[in-house]
């Protein structure tokens, strides 16, 4: 009998249910880090690094009531960045009667095969996505060389784990790091997507369980908004921000000293245009202009898959695409918040 259909035994009479109940596991948020949720498909098949050009300027002015002999002058110095690129690759084999067998329990075996290989490779892009393959090479998100690295601390009644932080004043300290976040990327007062990523029991706390007192949030909806739904609603009524609170379980204890990980992150930079007087920021209305604070790429959008017969009259099929790891462009769109569980 086949390995992927062991045989069973059943009493008769009796109701065998058509539905399988499935093996489940958690989507992951973490790709909401990036400026389309998902990975760019850009690179080639035999593509070994990608690379970011860099443009930065200097300009120097002469200011007098007449005109000097000799003018200062501007200066554009063109640079560029690297990033590795790696093949992810695995494989399925079944043989002649496998699929036969499979069927007496009432699935597929192509389809399960694919679909596993499938996952599997998702769950390695996660992975590749949040931490890299040689964090020391910068690979990651969380590995982002330079950026904000942040504990939550204590609340004012000295409490350090966030299940017992004052829940108004966490919504606070979250809104605090939002705004400190904007200031390091220039865009305060500009809308902007926020991203907040973080393991489920910390997301529970921002949207089940942290429901803030009256005393603490003045404004409708005081004593039955949550944390997470009152740092929406302020950010959204102060500058047009839209937060957005994302899961991924793999966080869980990847902070400072044991504490869990949470991800703050703006994924696209916005260039504000003033058509209406002076531009201090005109530069960057040069194209082209990669806006993106975190980026990865890939390949293809879905593993390819190349099936080929073998002895036996069985077939074997491998599911292969390279793919980046997560690439952090500009640091200071980036903040690695640690707040410890308790």
């Amino acid at each position: 009998m086949s390995t992927f259909a062991p045989a069973y035994v059943t009493l008769n009479p009796s109701m065998m249910l058509p539905d399988i109940a499935m093996q489940y596991s958690m989507v992951t948020g973490a790709f909401d880090l990036l400026p389309s949720s998902r990975p760019e498909v850009k690179i080639g098949t035999n593509d070994l690094l990608v690379y970011q050009k860099t443009l930065r300027l200097t300009t120097q002015n002469s200011v007098s009531q007449s005109l000097p002999n000799q003018l200062m002058s501007s200066s554009v110095v063109p640079g560029y960045t690297q990033m590795m690129t790696y093949r992810i690759a695995t494989r399925s084999q079944y043989g002649l009667y496998d699929d036969t067998a499979a069927s007496q329990w009432g699935y597929a075996l192509p389809a399960a095969l694919q679909l596993a290989a499938r996952q599997g490779t998702a769950q390695t892009l996660r992975v590749m996505l949040l931490y890299g393959m040689q964090p020391s090479n910068g690979e990651g998100i969380v590995n982002a060389p330079n950026a904000m690295t942040v504990n939550l601390g204590a609340d004012s009644h000295g409490e350090t784990a966030y299940t017992r932080w004052d829940n108004g004043e966490l919504a606070q300290a979250l809104l605090g790091h939002i705004a400190a976040l904007k200031i390091r990327m220039l865009m305060l007062g500009q809308p902007a997507r926020i991203v907040v990523c973080g393991p489920q029991r910390f997301l529970s706390q921002l949207s089940y369980t942290g429901i803030v007192e009256l005393t603490s949030y003045q404004r409708p909806g005081a004593g039955t908004s949550t944390t997470g739904v009152i740092v929406q609603t302020i950010a959204g009524e102060a500058v047009g921000d839209d937060v957005i609170f994302t899961v991924d379980e793999t966080l869980l204890e990847k902070g400072a000293g044991g504490a869990d990980l949470i991800i703050i992150s703006a994924p696209v930079l916005n260039v504000p245009s003033n058509d209406a007087g002076i531009n201090t920021n005109i530069f960057a209305s040069l194209t082209p202009n990669q806006r993106a604070v975190n980026q990865m790429f890939c390949d293809v959008a879905a593993p390819t898959e190349i099936t080929t017969p073998i002895a036996d009259g069985a077939l074997t099929t491998l599911y292969t695409m390279r793919s980046t790891p997560g690439w952090t462009l500009r640091s200071e769109g980036v903040t690695l918040l640690s707040a410890m569980y308790g």
